[in-house]
């Protein structure tokens, strides 16, 4: 037994020194020089102590060759997983688990549309995309080593990159930021519980209140200043030179996509005769997304405008071909594929696409009545996307003209772009593909066969939402209010609500500032949430189990520390308070609504208060304290069986960390 367990040990170290070789051999070669074709000149890549490229070239084809080398060199596992999710082929390397995603990815066609797209590019445009890939293909022609350890441990190998593979990932990401399908789908699943009662969605739904802030309305000043959030969102604000102590305009910029390991973003500096740009990449796209040039910074919000409908298609025959239009019957187009599944047996998918868009309810089937389908009509599955080019229009711009005639090549996902220039000049616009809708406001699913609520084209860019240099000097947006209510021109009924805003207009209301100033308000830490709904929690009458802690938040400076237990208290009460109020009403459909829904919660109190009538105490009447109670004691329950009995040493890390995420 001494001896057998000596050899399996010694098969371990041996599998284990095997793997751990492989794994260095996989790191990339940052020093020296590597001789590679496609090239003009000699380019070199130089890599500072934070390991970002900053890259050297004579010419900008060189310069993205380069950028693809780089990439692939760091994040070449990445890119086979942003290409495999786009493409729907992640089950023939991961198994039957990534089917759905690839039935989702197959039905929208993303990748047959980048692959139709690659002829429609502007040459110098695809040009730069041919040589990204060709940097890309180099790395794999010239590595000494293994693949990354990902590939290594599912045997899998890597194919040349194409062009394709790039111009792709625009729309993945505009899939990834679109929400407006989504709210459709949920109202639907809301109205199977509560029935089309209009009232009931008005109180979940109700908009940001009429003195929210507008990122572009009004003049610009801060005097509307109240709303809520839910959840997280990106930030962006620009300062012009009045309002800073240099004179200097400047712009700041904090996009919260998900965490993931590695990160979405690769920061990366390159310099050429053409021109200089820095900022943040994405693996699989070769030019910068957010940064700056030697003449402007640019920096995104997601807008949430509405470029998203369902439209309900009325089956006309058993075998569900054909749906009725406005001038008749007409055929489903249907798209045959086979699913290749790792350990399983391949898979058929028949894809069904109507004249407004592929047909989803064929994957959700709660999303159909019986007798019709619904098909998704969405701006980023236009044939004529140019989404791409902007990026690389952005880092030649120069002034604000050449800035608005690069974001008017954005088309999807309609994004809020920031700008301020070397001059001291300041803007913010709205780039992106909008619907001309010929009725209807974009919230529920809504009838195909009519034609009623088709869509007649899109706005012209140059009629979108802008402004440069108000008389304040700042502009920002946190994902609220872009427009107002009563704009000219409709982009959607479902912003985010307005909390980061709010804490922003507070915040800058304190020019003039300098870098660390605005370094400082995007590590700022107070909770607008905890304004707003800490007055109903401090109405709870005190029990001896909460009295202290009821005190304690009485006190709190409302900063969410990781090193105080009040933020994670409050947290947690006020979570358990929503689903305390919502869930005896919601059933089963509370969990796809669950959320913060500060929004929805400020209108309950304030105006809605039966919603938080518990419906399984039929001879009592609760009120929205009553509830806050409740909730209250769940959360301190949970806390105390997670934490033990002294909530003064309750911490947040200890609850939920920050995990980030490895593909797959």
């Amino acid at each position: 037994m001494r001896r057998l367990l000596a050899g399996l040990l010694a098969l371990v170290a041996a599998g284990l020194a095997v793997l751990g070789l492989l794994a260095w051999s996989s790191l990339p070669r940052t020093t020296g020089r590597i001789a590679v074709t496609g090239i003009e000149a000699p380019v070199a890549i130089v890599r500072d102590g934070w390991g970002v490229p900053h890259i050297r070239a004579g010419s900008a084809g060189d310069a993205y060759f380069a950028v693809g080398f780089a990439h692939a060199q760091d994040r070449l596992w990445q890119m086979e997983m942003n290409r495999r999710i786009a493409q729907g082929r992640l089950a023939e390397i991961v198994g039957e688990r990534a089917l759905p995603l690839d039935r989702l990815m197959r039905t929208l066609g993303l990748y047959a549309l980048a692959q139709a797209g690659v002829e429609r590019l502007d040459p110098r445009v695809r040009g730069h995309l041919e040589a990204y890939a060709a940097g890309v293909n180099a790395f794999l022609a010239t590595r000494r080593g293994a693949l990354p350890l990902e590939f290594q441990l599912l045997w899998h190998d890597m194919a040349p990159w194409r062009v394709a593979d790039s111009l792709v990932w625009p729309k993945v990401m505009a899939l990834d930021l679109a929400k407006n399908w989504r709210d459709e789908a949920l109202r639907v699943r809301l109205a199977t519980v509560l029935g089309p009662a209009p009232e009931a969605f008005d109180d979940l739904f109700p908009g940001p209140p009429h003195d929210a802030p507008v990122s572009l309305g009004g003049s610009g000043t801060f005097e509307a200043t109240f709303g809520a959030v839910p959840g997280a969102g990106s930030n962006v604000w620009v300062a012009g030179g009045a309002t800073s102590r240099t004179g200097a305009a400047m712009l700041a910029n904090d996009p919260h996509l998900r965490l993931t390991s590695p990160s979405v973003w690769y920061l990366a500096h390159l310099e050429t005769p053409e021109f200089t740009v820095a900022g943040a990449t994405m693996p699989s796209m070769p030019m910068v997304v957010i940064g700056r040039n030697r003449r402007i910074a640019w920096g995104f919000t997601n807008s949430g405008a509405d470029v998203q409908d369902l439209f309900v298609e009325r089956v006309v025959d058993e075998e569900q071909d054909h749906y009725r239009t406005p001038d008749g019957t007409a055929a489903f187009e249907v798209t045959s594929e086979t699913l290749e599944v790792r350990g399983g047996e391949p898979q058929r998918l028949e894809a069904r696409r109507s004249r407004h868009g592929p047909v989803i309810s064929d994957l959700a089937p709660y999303l159909a009545a019986p007798g019709t389908a619904v098909a998704l009509r969405w701006s980023a599955l236009e044939p004529d996307d140019r989404t791409i080019e902007a990026g690389f229009a952005l880092a030649r711009a120069g002034d604000r003209a050449e800035f608005e005639a690069a974001v008017a090549l954005f088309q999807s996902p309609p994004q809020n772009v920031a700008y301020a220039d070397a001059a001291g000049h300041v803007g913010l616009v709205l780039a992106g593909r909008i619907p001309v809708r010929a009725a209807g406001d974009g919230r529920w699913p809504v009838d195909g066969a009519s034609g009623r609520f088709d869509w007649r084209g899109f706005v012209d860019p140059a009629r979108l939402p802008r402004r440069f240099d108000p008389p304040s000097g700042i502009l920002f947006n946190a994902n609220n209010a872009l427009v107002a209510e009563d704009a000219p021109l409709f982009l959607t009924r479902d912003w985010d609500p307005a909390l980061r805003a709010r804490r922003l207009g507070t915040l800058l209301e304190a020019a003039p500032f300098d870098a660390a100033d605005m370094a400082a308000m995007q590590g700022d830490l107070h909770s607008t949430l905890a304004d707003d709904f800490l007055p109903p929690l401090l109405e709870v009458p005190p029990t001896e189990a909460t009295a202290e802690i009821l005190e304690a938040l009485r006190v709190w400076d409302r900063r969410a520390r990781a090193d105080r237990p009040e933020p994670l208290i409050f947290a947690r009460w006020y979570d358990a308070w929503v689903e305390a109020v919502l869930a005896d009403e919601l059933g089963p459909a509370f969990a796809a609504y669950a959320g913060v829904r500060a929004e929805a919660m400020a209108h309950i109190v304030e105006a809605a208060p039966h919603w938080c009538d518990d419906r399984t105490t039929a001879a009592v009447r609760e009120s929205c304290v009553d509830r806050a109670a409740v909730a209250l004691g769940r959360a301190v329950a949970a806390l105390r069986r997670e934490q033990g009995d002294d909530w003064r040493g309750w911490r947040r890390p200890a609850a939920a960390g920050a995990r980030l995420a490895h593909r797959p």
